[in-house]
């Protein structure tokens, strides 16, 4: 029987949260999940919970550290030996790098972004964003199984009560032909909520006038426990940094709540962000292309209706 392969990713000897998205997504699709955590996550087991029937741990030294030829290299050697469904992988900086070198060592066609997924006729079929996030396109893989990049946020993690078995291996690596390692790894100190892993985010843009209009962005931000995200023309203009950018040059976001401030909704921030549940926009101009795909709108000043905004949620917070 075919089973659904799983690349979950981890950090600090914990498991991110994408993974266990991730596994849910594939467990729709039935058969058996089994999921691959590079190094040791102290919580590997809880992806049973999440409808992983196996967890395979990979020990090598040599992949304590992410490294793409490394990593490319082990994961072509787990999936030759499985017989997978499909090869699922996070659309995460890491997956986007990894999720191709590894379909292009095991000659498979590859599938990114995906929002959905389905089986039919007993064939994968994923839905995925295409023209800029224009449209949704289903599309299907014939002839054996496809490797997936799943969006993140765009699948909901779902306990369904199971246990998996956790095993520690190692995998066949030619050390040569990794050529670049990892030396040190530098956290900075108190690092933000990062865009594409958040459930909430409040974006600001170019009607916010400058840096200093970010200020309200932030106290949102906080009351709604969110992270903090811009268009392309905030960080072209040095206001915000760029890990922080949503967009097609940017991170690509499905949270449950998408706040778009100061935001006129140009193609490329619409292509990182329209597959959110639910959209707020706040723009002054009515006739702003943003409002096209919003579920909510206010045409106001941003000035005037975000911090009122923040009052009154944090009215309800401190009530509830």
């Amino acid at each position: 029987m075919a089973n659904i392969l799983v690349f979950c990713e981890a950090k600090g000897g914990k498991l991110k949260p994408v993974s266990k998205e991730m596994v849910s997504a594939a467990k729709t699709l039935g058969g058996d999940v089994h999921a691959v955590v590079f190094g040791e996550a102290a919580d590997a087991a809880s992806l049973g919970a999440y409808g992983a029937s196996k967890v395979m741990q990979i020990a090598n030294p040599e992949l304590a550290h992410y490294s793409t030829e490394g990593y490319a290299q082990a994961a072509a050697e787990i999936i030759k030996g499985e017989n997978p469904l499909a090869v699922i992988f996070a659309a995460t900086a890491r997956g986007r790098d990894l999720a191709p070198r590894t379909a292009a060592r095991v000659g498979r066609p590859l599938l990114t972004d995906c929002v959905e997924l389905k089986l039919d006729g007993g064939e994968v079929l994923v839905r995925r964003p295409i023209y800029a996030g224009k449209v949704l396109m289903w599309c299907k893989v014939k002839g054996g199984y496809g490797v997936l990049s799943l969006r993140p946020k765009a699948f909901l993690a779902v306990e369904s009560g199971g246990t998996a078995q956790v095993e520690s291996r190692t995998v066949s690596l030619d050390a040569s032909k990794i050529r670049a390692k990892v030396t040190e790894e530098k956290i900075a100190a108190g690092a933000a909520l990062d865009v594409s892993e958040a459930d909430v985010v409040v974006s600001g843009g170019r009607g916010l006038k400058g840096p200093e209009g970010f200020g309200m962005i932030e106290e949102l931000a906080k009351v709604l426990g969110a992270a903090v995200g811009a268009s392309r023309a905030v960080v072209d203009a040095g206001w915000r940094p760029h890990s922080e950018q949503v967009g097609q040059t940017g991170k690509v976001v499905s949270p449950s709540l998408y706040f778009a401030v100061g935001i006129s909704g140009a193609v490329q921030h619409l292509a990182g962000m329209t597959t959110s549940r639910t959209i707020v926009a706040i723009n002054k101009d009515p006739d702003a292309p943003i409002f096209k795909v919003a579920t909510y709108g206010i045409v106001g000043d941003a000035f005037d209706v975000v911090p009122e905004l923040t009052r009154e949620i944090g009215k309800l917070r401190s009530e509830g």
